[in-house]
């Protein structure tokens, strides 16, 4: 079984999912970050529904740096409550699984 995860966050802009992934990637947390295109999300806040324009970011990472990915998040992000979640990879392409492994962690060096 593989160690690595998907993590799921939405994001208010376009630019705010780019500085995200952006400071994510530097501190080695992710391995990658894909970036939707915008999207209408609808949803409930404070008693009532809800509609707005989001950007989806889905990362690359492991499941034991997911609380540091989540504390970053949090600190960056200008929601109040932001989506992000950790969905398990149960398999995969072996060497891509890898490459997550090899450069994610502030453990890790160089890129192979």
């Amino acid at each position: 079984m593989s160690s690595a995860v998907f993590i799921y966050m939405t994001c208010a802009s376009e630019n705010e999912a780019r500085t995200i992934s952006r400071a994510l990637l530097e501190k080695r947390l992710i391995a990658c970050a894909n970036i939707a295109a915008e999207h209408e999300s609808h949803y409930w806040w404070q008693g009532k529904i809800e509609s707005g324009r989001e950007f989806a970011v889905i990362m690359k990472s492991r499941a034991d740096l997911f609380d540091k990915v989540k504390e970053q998040i949090i600190s960056l992000h200008s929601y109040e409550c932001p989506c992000i979640v950790a969905l398990p990879i149960t398999d995969g392409n072996e060497p891509y699984l890898g490459w997550i492994d090899a450069v994610t962690g502030p453990e890790r060096g160089q890129l192979p």
